[in-house]
């Protein structure tokens, strides 16, 4: 391992991977990317890879303060569909479009959010009782408010992404350690000055916490209370049917809180929008309960009536992390120069993943994220986050 960097990244998922690549690109390619264990351990590695590009106004407290991970998100579906020209490798982008069922609960803010994300030229429709026939006959809905549906969205491969940003940015230059955490940041006066892993200490005047599950620990070692939680969420993948579509949108049922999509052509993956219990990322359960997988496989086989005879394939837990407002923080980290930060995704990390890298990448190395501002992001939004 080097003993010196222009830069050292601590995370090994998708937004470690991201920032590593896109600084390696731009020229800061003496950098050293520490991971705990192998590439897309923690969150990235039990992602469900779903992209929407304007979805994400309508879960968050307005359109305005949505806006710039919307804009990261689309910028992100560029990224997917161009992988393999832009980064080398396969990013698994499967575009079957995103369809959002809601009740009345949800109806008018769907309705508003999507007429504002048309303002802002992200695709979109609502559909009628007809449309929804003729684009998914083999879905019963029953009554609902709202559908509406995303053509140009999908969803992808999010250890594939991350081992590709990872792969690439090793050809650039950088350093990819792995099995070898990120113990401490040292810090002289108000600066970085050097990392120490457990293979040794890297000297450096700029690191980047991105652990994931993880930041938020890490973050109070250096005297920043970030309002970070890790949450379970449980996940699981059925053997589909006969009958069951091969290829169908991924859809968002807001009524009941669930989700599905296609995994293969053989499989079905399903879990739950609302988040699950308090957890701490070195000590969670990692199954999941029967009754949970129950009440979801029972909603989905209402919305899709053949998937009441499929078989359970596997199920896991996960870990999203998430923030006060269902923002992520991303940008410098105030009082300790060359310390940046960027987590807290609220299970939005896949989609963000290239956009990430790349406004990171321009905030440390031109002093401004110029693909998208994400100065509303900053850490420095949530008061009393010094210890």
């Amino acid at each position: 391992m080097r003993n010196s960097a222009e830069a050292v990244i601590i995370g090994g998922g998708l937004a470690g991977t991201s920032i590593c690549y896109n600084l390696a690109s731009r020229g800061v390619k003496d950098t050293v990317l520490l991971e705990r264990e192998g590439l897309g351990a923690g969150s990235t590695g039990k992602s469900s890879g779903v992209s929407t590009g304007f979805s994400l106004l309508l879960f968050t407290h307005g359109s305005e303060s949505a806006l710039p991970i919307s804009l990261m998100a689309k910028e992100g579906q560029k990224w997917f569909k161009n992988f393999k020209e832009l980064v080398g490798a396969e990013s698994g982008w499967t575009e079957v479009g995103v369809m959002f069922l809601s009740g009345e609960d949800y109806g008018p803010a769907l309705r508003t959010g999507f007429a504002k994300a048309r303002e802002l030229d992200f695709e979109n429709k609502e559909l009628s009782r007809e449309d929804l026939k003729e684009l998914a006959p083999y879905l019963e809905p029953g009554d609902f408010d709202f559908l509406g549906f995303e053509p140009r969205s999908g969803f992808g491969d999010p250890p594939g992404v991350a081992q590709g940003f990872a792969s690439a940015a090793g050809r650039l230059g950088a350093e990819i350690s792995l099995g070898n955490a990120a113990l401490e940041v040292e810090v002289e006066g108000s600066r970085v000055t050097g990392v120490v892993s457990e293979q040794g200490r890297i000297a450096t005047d700029t690191v980047v916490v991105a652990g994931g599950p993880w930041n938020g620990k890490f973050m109070q070692k250096l005297g920043h209370n970030l309002p970070l939680q890790p949450t379970r969420h449980e996940v699981f993948v059925l053997k589909k049917s006969p009958g069951t579509p091969v290829t169908h949108p991924v859809i968002f049922d807001l009524i009941e809180m669930t989700y599905m999509r296609e995994e293969s052509p053989d499989l079905m993956l399903g879990g739950d929008i609302a988040k699950d219990e308090h957890a701490d990322p070195d000590d969670f359960d990692q199954g999941t309960t029967m009754a949970q997988t129950q009440r979801i496989w029972g909603r989905l086989s209402s919305l899709m009536p053949s998937l009441a005879d499929a078989e359970l394939f596997t199920s896991f837990s996960g870990l999203y992390t998430n923030t006060p407002d269902n923002l992520p923080i991303l940008g410098k980290v105030e009082g300790v120069e060359g310390l940046y930060f960027a987590g807290g995704f609220n299970g939005y990390g896949f989609k963000l993943s290239p956009a990430t890298g790349i406004v990171m990448a321009e905030l440390i190395t031109e002093g401004e994220s110029k693909t998208v501002d994400i100065s509303p992001l900053g850490p420095g939004r949530f008061a009393g986050v010094r210890a």
